[in-house]
């Protein structure tokens, strides 16, 4: 008799898959729970940090000024014009001011108008650069990642401020994923999606988006599963599509009429090739072409150890040392690995990523801002997240691998508690709080590294929560630089001039204080006027002043600029990276001349006075450099035109262009005198024959007709003198009767 047959039991149904909606929120159903809402809460930390408590004051005034002047003319939208008359463009490429401008034309002129694509563009690389490590090495790896760049205090800095830096980030960490898409799939439209991303990057900050380019065309020839020659074939077209992407802005100006154009800001012939290849290009790294030499007033000196000084060391370098090891010892790991491997691939773009930026960043010897080194933490967060997965996940599975891990955890902590003691008299008590979780969490990793037995599930999890503490004491000290910024009453370090996190250590940033690193250029003591030595001006006397007679608050490249009705186009400007600049710019009105930041410092007395006999003039007043025509932009909310740029070394105005504008009644007053308002442009001739051709033809307004403090130690042609709060300024009257 046999036996029935056993009763088949049905495999269970596959689980049905989560709607869009329900999938974007939680997730797919195959993915670990946790996963999604990691993601989620690495945005929501990075966009609470972005937002909370920002000001105008947060704002560089330089560009804010520009993006207004973009809301009032469509031309200098384009242009990235400083004024709405068109005389004189910022020195970068105009990408990321077009992006805030249209906000700012949608939403209305205003702070967080102007701030929401750039927050928008930081968490975007959160998101990309979270989807590119999980393909690769995993959730958790991810997540990591995801986290790092959230926290990274001088990402959290920058992306609280209009600076171009975080659009260039997110165009960069773009181009890089597509990039590896392109590897592990040979397909060829992802890596002409590279070279777009990274043609619109360079309309950002030009030649830096190309640091990068270098490892992605070594690792996809390297890497791609496909012949030689189809591999170089695809590099060249997409070389061929990186060019025009990088080149339509240039080609556009080239081909505008010369007479109708704005001057290229920071060039040195009005044409925006030239601002590519030398003051944005090979001046950056080599110096000189207005950048000066060994970028010493804002980064230290130049140097292998650069990234680890007491400048730049709390902003960046954090998480260096573990990246290393990762990138080290991962690369070691998948060292048989067949050349085609997607992981070695990963490890070499990031890691290609990380090390080129080091290199240009440390060596450079042009201007080299702080926060330049935003561009460095995708890199770091990657080989952190990847790279520490890696090392994980050996350091459980091969006992020749155990003491790694727990080795780079350990320089980690080191290291930490030396950026920590750098500003002893702030957060001390994170000190033992990062050594002691280190500790319990190296302790934790050996004693649960090898679940067995009954008790194998708990020790799993034992594990996991060893590794969670060793993650949240590798974080604790960035976190808390980063949480500085918003926290701190100015948003930061030197706000929108030079954005930095954390305390001053003695370096050029924090809350606490701006005193640059000792012995490098440009430093000053601690307490001082923005914590700088005071820069030559245009003046050649030092900070610069304000068109009220108050000192220039900081002193860096990005100062203010921007206008509002008008027209006129003739004329040339630019700008620098590197000397004396207002704090801050204010979008908002407020009182004429008087806010905070960007919005104020302007003599409201003055600016009303031109105001009411500007007789259709274009401009309100022509002023020597773009910190002033900023401010006084911001203030009236009218075109000030600036006649030598950011530093007063462009060669825009000449006495032959001054004619023109006075004679077709687009400009009636000039301000000539010391300090910011209209001393001499200290970089060219020109100023000094311009303002000798106006003090001898012009009519010098008394300073008691705007209400205005005079003072004698000036003197002008015609109806007397006039100075500006005893600032030393004189302002001209010019009529078309004074050119004939």
């Amino acid at each position: 008799m046999t036996a029935p047959p056993l009763p088949t039991v049905p495999p269970p149904a596959p689980a049905r898959p989560r709607s869009r909606p329900a999938a974007l929120l939680l997730g797919r159903r195959d993915e670990p729970r946790w996963s999604r809402p990691a993601l989620w809460a690495a945005l929501a930390v990075a966009a609470l940090l972005s937002l909370w408590g920002t000001s105008a004051n947060d704002l560089n005034s330089f560009y804010s000024a520009a993006v207004y002047s973009g809301t009032q003319s469509w031309k200098a939208w384009f242009f990235g014009s400083l004024d709405a008359g068109n005389f004189l463009t910022v020195d970068k490429p105009p990408f990321a001011l077009m992006l805030m401008g249209l906000s700012c034309r949608v939403l209305g002129f205003g702070t967080w108008q102007m701030l929401l694509p750039m927050v928008g563009a930081a968490l975007g690389s959160i998101a990309v650069l979270h989807t590119a490590v999980k393909r690769v090495f995993g959730h958790g790896a991810a997540a990591v990642a995801a986290f790092v760049l959230a926290l990274t205090p001088i990402t959290v800095a920058i992306t609280r401020d209009n600076n171009p830096d975080p659009l260039l980030v997110f165009l960069m960490v773009t181009g890089t994923a597509l990039a590896l898409r392109a590897i592990r799939t040979g397909r060829l439209l992802p890596l002409l999606g590279t070279a777009l991303a990274l043609g619109l990057a360079f309309h950002t900050k030009m030649l830096q988006a190309y640091i990068v380019v270098p490892a992605i065309a070594a690792v996809y020839l390297y890497a791609v599963n496909l012949g030689l020659a189809k591999r170089i074939r695809n590099l060249l077209f997409a070389g061929v599509a990186l060019v025009a992407a990088s080149g339509w802005w240039a080609l556009a100006v080239q081909l505008w009429p010369a007479d109708s154009r704005p001057y290229i800001g920071g060039s040195t012939d009005g044409t925006a090739w030239d601002l590519i290849l030398g003051y944005n290009g090979l001046g950056r790294v080599l110096g000189g072409e207005g950048n000066g030499g060994g970028g010493g007033s804002f980064a230290g000196a130049a140097g292998w150890g650069r990234m680890f000084n007491e400048t730049l060391g709390g902003q960046i370098s954090w998480l260096l040392p573990f990246a290393g090891i990762a990138l080290a010892a991962g690369l070691v790991l998948r060292g048989r690995a067949p050349r085609t491997d997607a992981v070695r691939a990963s490890l070499l773009m990031w890691g290609g990523w990380t090390v080129l930026h080091y290199l240009v960043f440390s060596l450079s010897e042009g201007t080299v801002h702080p926060y330049y080194t935003t561009a460095l933490a995708p890199g770091i967060a990657a080989l952190c997240g990847g790279g520490g997965a890696l090392l994980f996940r050996a350091f459980r599975d091969s006992r020749r691998w155990i003491w790694v891990l727990p080795a780079a955890l350990a320089v980690t902590a080191v290291w930490a508690v030396v950026l920590l003691r750098r500003a002893a008299d702030w957060n001390a008590w994170l000190v033992p709080v990062v050594a002691v979780l280190t500790l319990a969490a190296l302790a934790g990793l050996l004693a649960f590294r090898t679940p067995a037995g009954a008790r194998a599930v708990r020790r799993t999890k034992l594990l996991a929560v060893s590794l969670a503490v060793a993650v949240v004491a590798a974080l604790a000290g960035p976190t808390a630089y980063a949480v500085s910024v918003p926290a701190s009453s100015g948003g930061g370090g030197m706000g929108g001039v030079n954005p930095t996190a954390g305390p001053s250590t003695g370096g050029m940033g924090g809350p606490g204080g701006h005193g640059g690193p000792p012995g490098a250029k440009g430093a000053g003591p601690r307490g001082a006027e923005g914590g700088m030595a005071r820069p030559s001006g245009p003046a050649g006397d030092g900070m610069p002043q304000r068109p009220g007679g108050t000192p220039g608050r900081n002193g860096s490249k990005d100062a203010a600029a921007g206008p509002a009705n008008g027209s006129g186009d003739s004329g040339d400007s630019g700008t620098s990276d590197g000397s004396s600049g207002s704090r801050g710019g204010a979008p908002r009105g407020g009182a004429r001349g008087g806010g905070p930041g960007g919005m104020g410092g302007a003599d409201s007395k003055m600016l009303a006075y031109l105001e009411r006999h500007r007789d259709g003039a274009t401009w309100l007043a022509a002023v020597s450099n773009s910190q002033s025509a900023a401010s006084m932009i911001l203030s009236s909310k009218q075109p000030v035109l600036s006649m030598w740029g950011f530093t007063g070394s462009d060669r825009a105005m000449t006495v032959a262009t001054l004619k023109s504008l006075v004679a077709a009644g687009k400009l009636h007053y000039v301000l000539v005198g010391g300090g910011m308002g209209g001393g001499p442009g200290g970089g060219n001739g020109l100023s000094t024959e311009v303002n000798a051709w106006v003090k001898k033809h012009g009519t010098a307004v008394r300073a008691s007709e705007y209400g205005g403090e005079t003072s004698s130690s000036n003197s002008g042609s015609g109806s007397g003198s006039g100075s500006n709060s005893g600032s030393g300024q004189t302002l001209y009257r010019l009529d078309a009767s004074d050119v004939t």
